[in-house]
């Protein structure tokens, strides 16, 4: 059976993005292989992923040898603020947006690549994944939102699974908060 992953920020060929962040790489190549070998080691060729941008620096044909690194056949791009060179080769990912909103069994998702106060459905329970902060953007835990990023996962894929218990917990904690109001639609 196929499972579902969720990631953002690979920052593939971007040698500023190792001091900007703090990851600990010597150069683009280790960063590259790390991130990629952790992809493949979690992700299966059958299974999906969705990717909420940042994909690479580079030519497109850069585009395409990074895209080569990784098995997974299905690649859903939500596209973030470097992905300007990524775009021009959509026809190597699975679909292509700027916001996707999608359904895991029966639990709604809207994926961004930026993090957002209220989404859509926020109020029935939706939840909202994104990156763009690696990491830094302070979570709200009583909100049903998370950075899905390479910086807040040691450079791993999120599961479906880690998520809806992650989700879980905060919506228990909500439920708990005196005063929390939740803004219905």
């Amino acid at each position: 059976m196929a499972d579902t992953w969720f990631t953002s920020d690979f920052h593939f060929g971007h040698f500023n993005i190792i001091r900007y962040c703090n990851r600990p790489f010597e150069n683009t190549e280790e960063m590259n292989a790390c991130i990629a070998d952790r992809m493949n080691a979690h992700v299966k060729p059958n299974d999906t992923l969705y990717f909420l941008g940042d994909f690479c620096m580079g030519s497109v044909e850069k585009v395409a040898a990074y895209r080569k690194l990784l098995n997974c056949k299905t690649i859903h791009f939500v596209e973030g603020n470097h992905d300007k060179v990524t775009r021009k080769s959509q026809s190597l990912f699975a679909s292509w947006s700027s916001l996707s909103e999608i359904h895991v069994g029966k639990q709604g998702i809207v994926l961004c690549h930026y993090a957002m106060r209220v989404w859509p459905h926020s109020g029935r329970g939706a939840w909202q994944l994104y990156g763009h902060s690696h990491g830094n953007l302070p979570d709200d835990p009583l909100s049903l939102s998370m950075d899905v990023g390479v910086d807040s996962h040691g450079f791993c894929p999120w599961h479906f699974e880690e998520v809806q218990a992650i989700m879980k917990a905060k919506a228990t904690a909500r439920e708990q908060s005196p005063g929390t109001r939740v803004i219905s639609e």
